[in-house]
């Protein structure tokens, strides 16, 4: 289960640091303030910079136009020579030649004949060689050009058995774990044979197949034009330094013009091969002492099989230049010539294809370009997307290549949105995640759920990391996140990746690929619950109706102390889901979730990097009380409110310490008067915080101060300001400085008006001397300054994104209207 932990083993790096940022990221926006949807989801979706570099197969295709002019000079050379011998020696002079020179000329365009035959075929042959990755190493350059090497393998397969050759020729593409490494066997079953003949393996006569097999023609026909190519500048030179063309008799006109024509021919002849093996030594020094073609393989970072790529690439421009205009050849690149493999039908094409894309993807040199060429072309996202539906084992390379690529191409938000809008697309990358619950026979149970584990040669966590990696991505865009929601079956897949055993949570030595997916899961649980609007609405609701989703979290949170960010972002998920009503209920009636977020809530002596945690509880357990009478009673039942008091003086719980107080002493009711008689010991602290702090502190404390003081008598709230030093003279200036100090509605702190109005509501009501006093700082022009600018971010208690939630059941207008009716009537 730990395959796919790192490049150099044959799968990717999972970016882990880009999680924990992602999760930071989505952790930091309150649910209790508005945010801009801007730069939330998109913020790593812009264009990353990359240094622009020389394409390095401009090597390749400049290397063939060279050897093209080459080519086509010696080819137009030849054929004016062929012209020259067949009309006018041949033509004119055949009576007239002597002996020699008529065998001469006839061996050499015999020889040229089949030169220049097999030299068109050469690279067809070649071409074709190409085909078969298995047997790549036979067909290097190296190999190709060494005569020896040659002479000695051809003596050695005249002498193989038959059977052992066509057992050899057998076209069955290995699986991968890597480009670079090959794997014996698949799952334990016999591999399925082809029923086609592969070109490169073709046996054309049926004894001495390997003399015979197509992929060994093109050495057969190199060396035939070399050694045709030499017959042709020894025969045109022992002519030229000779001039033995027979004797000239004196007055004979038929014969005065022979050797001025027979020296043209030899001339042509030799000017012809003599650039045929200048091309040939051109190709020689380049190819296999610079090894040009391993120096582009290595600067395109394509690994040991990479060479297949280069090769094929480079046979392709060079045919190119050859079949068309020279300049053919240069207009090709190597992410076009991958994405037409990658389109085609043959499995080795497909393969050769999936290897570039993935290598240029993964590249940070090549990457941006490759991905905007693959990202404009529908047909080429169509095919990327086909192919996460192919699970024969066979082509388990091309299918994880074509998912790590699409994990790339997902990344930006153009590109997310062109992947998600290709019918089935979603349907296709669900694939990717192996879980599967067994059918329930009958409607009172459900199927047991079974997580496929690696097989010994197919990476299946690979893939369920990739799937999760891709949706994660796509789920930056909140009409993608529709789209999953509306896939049918997905988004169980996704929730069955958040369970996880105790054994693994508690064990130290777990593989990081196993916390990742428990991670990568919750992160994209957590992007689909915080999504806004009405999609956001019901992707919540649906998620909360699964009946593992709170369970499998309630999991994390009681074991999972070693993993604090598995557990932030569980609480995360509880936060967002909060947002439903039915989805709270559903949360406080999970046996066990509202104890164990009160145990991270309090835990002390962990790391401050890891604080995180617990206040993600605070917000998680804030939401939870707003509104909801019955999960204020569970938190009551706890026998938590003396702790929720000590907590107002610890600086990273108090802001929701209060909050967890406010509502229970809104939402409580008058039932639990007395249960909540001890939110009178943390006046003094409110008191305080109220007259030094600023911001979201001061709002929290002033919301709190405006119900705790409602449990206890006038007598009591004497003492209580007695014993802070604080009289309620100060306390009622302090109300009116923030209501001058915030004469708009503010975004950070839009309920702090609100509160300060409750408060000084519940002052005059509690001691008319305190009307005369807020008369007198002017509260009443204050409160007409209310009424003019209120606005509608104060009217609710939390916000999904830009949208309100949860409004408020007293308007800001009523409250100001009651205030100043208590100013008018004492």
């Amino acid at each position: 289960m730990d395959r796919g932990v790192s490049e150099e083993d044959g799968s990717i790096r999972f970016p882990v640091d880009e999680l924990r940022r992602l999760s930071e990221t989505y952790g930091s926006a309150t649910i209790f303030e508005p945010q801009s949807d801007i730069g939330k989801r998109d913020s790593s979706t812009g264009n990353s910079v990359s240094p622009t570099l020389p394409a390095p197969e401009k090597k390749l295709t400049l290397f063939a136009l060279r050897l093209a002019i080459f080519e086509k000079a010696a080819t137009c050379l030849g054929t004016l020579g062929f012209i020259w011998a067949t009309v006018v020696l041949l033509g004119g002079f055949a009576i007239t030649l002597d002996k020699t020179d008529f065998w001469f000329i006839t061996i050499i365009l015999l020889i040229e004949g089949t030169r220049i035959y097999s030299r068109s075929h050469e690279l067809e042959w070649q071409h074709q060689a190409t085909w078969s990755i298995t047997d790549a190493g036979i067909n290097s350059f190296r190999a190709l050009r060494s005569s020896s090497h040659f002479i000695i393998e051809t003596v050695k397969a005249l002498f193989r058995p038959i059977t052992r050759v066509h057992k050899q020729s057998l076209h069955t593409r290995e699986i991968r774990k890597n480009p670079d490494a090959e794997i014996s066997g698949n799952w334990g079953v016999q591999r399925k044979l082809p029923r086609t003949w592969t070109s490169s393996d073709v046996p054309i006569l049926p004894y001495a197949q390997w003399f015979f097999l197509s992929r060994n023609v093109s050495k057969l026909l190199y060396w035939l034009q070399l050694a045709s190519a030499s017959a042709c500048v020894v025969l045109s030179l022992m002519k030229l330094i000779k001039h033995n063309y027979g004797e000239v008799e004196k007055g004979d006109t038929d014969k005065r013009n022979r050797q001025s024509a027979l020296n043209i021919f030899y001339s042509l002849a030799l000017a012809e091969a003599l650039l045929f093996l200048m091309e040939r030594a051109y190709w020689e020094w380049k190819a296999s002492y610079c090894k040009l073609l391993e120096e582009v393989s290595k600067e395109c970072d394509l690994g040991l099989s990479g060479m297949v790529s280069i090769r094929r690439f480079f046979y392709d421009a060079y045919s190119r230049c050859l079949e068309g205009s020279i300049f053919d050849g240069l207009k090709m690149n190597m992410v076009t010539f991958a994405m037409d493999l990658l389109a085609s039908n043959s499995p080795d094409e497909q393969l050769i294809g999936a290897r570039i894309l993935r290598q240029f993807v993964m590249n940070p040199q090549f990457s941006d370009d490759t991905l905007k060429n693959i990202g404009t072309n529908i047909s080429m996202i169509d095919r990327l997307v086909e192919v996460l539906n192919w699970k024969d084992p066979q082509e388990e390379e091309i299918r994880r290549s074509a998912a790590e690529i699409l994990s790339k191409l997902a990344g930006k938000k153009q590109n997310s949105l062109r992947v998600a809008g290709i019918p089935g697309a979603l349907k296709s990358i669900s694939s990717l995640l192996q879980t599967n619950r067994s059918c329930s026979t009958t409607a009172d149970e459900i199927g047991e759920k079974t997580i496929i584990c690696d097989h010994a040669h197919y990476g299946f966590w690979t893939f369920n990391h990739l799937g999760l990696l891709i949706l994660k991505k796509l789920a930056r865009d909140h009409d993608n996140c529709g789209k999953i929601g509306n896939t049918r079956g997905l988004l169980p897949k996704i929730i069955d990746f958040t369970h996880v055993e105790e054994r693994l949570l508690k064990d130290e030595n777990v593989t990081p690929s196993q916390i990742l997916t428990v991670k990568r899961s919750l992160q994209l649980v957590m992007m689909l619950a915080s999504t806004t609007g009405t999609t956001g609405n019901n992707l919540r609701r649906e998620i909360s109706e699964i009946v593992f989703t709170i369970s499998n979290i309630r999991d994390i949170l009681r074991h999972g102390e070693k993993h604090p960010m598995l557990q932030k972002l569980s609480i995360e998920i509880l936060t967002s889901l909060a947002l439903e009503e039915d989805a709270k209920e559903r949360i406080g009636g999970t046996g066990g979730v509202l104890k164990e977020l009160f145990h991270i809530f309090f835990s002390q002596g962990i790391p401050e990097n890891q604080n995180h945690a617990r206040m993600a509880a605070g917000d998680a357990l804030a939401m939870l009380a707003l509104e909801s009478r019955r999960n204020c009673l569970r938190i009551l039942k706890l026998k938590v409110l003396e702790r929720l008091v000590g907590a107002l003086e610890v600086p990273l719980l108090r802001v929701n310490a209060a909050r967890i107080l406010r509502n229970l002493c809104t939402y409580t009711g008058v039932d639990c008067f007395d249960q909540l008689k001890g939110v009178a010991a943390a006046v003094p602290t409110v008191l305080e915080a109220v007259m030094s702090e600023e911001n979201k502190l001061q709002e929290v404390m002033v919301g709190l101060a405006a119900e705790a003081f409602k449990f206890m008598t006038p007598q009591e709230s004497n003492i209580m300001f007695e014993r802070t030093g604080i009289k309620e003279a100060e306390l009622a200036n302090k109300i009116l400085q923030i209501l001058k100090n915030y004469e708009n509605p503010p975004v950070k702190v839009p309920r702090i008006r609100r509160f300060s109005i409750e408060l000084a509501i519940w002052m005059m009501r509690n001691n008319t001397a305190n009307v005369r006093t807020f008369k007198d700082l002017g509260l009443e022009k204050e409160l007409e300054g209310v009424l003019e600018s209120t606005d509608e971010v104060e009217s609710f208690n939390i916000f999904s994104g830009t949208s309100g939630l949860s409004r408020h059941s007293t308007t800001i207008h009523s409250l100001v209207e009651t205030a100043l009716q208590l100013l008018e009537d004492r």
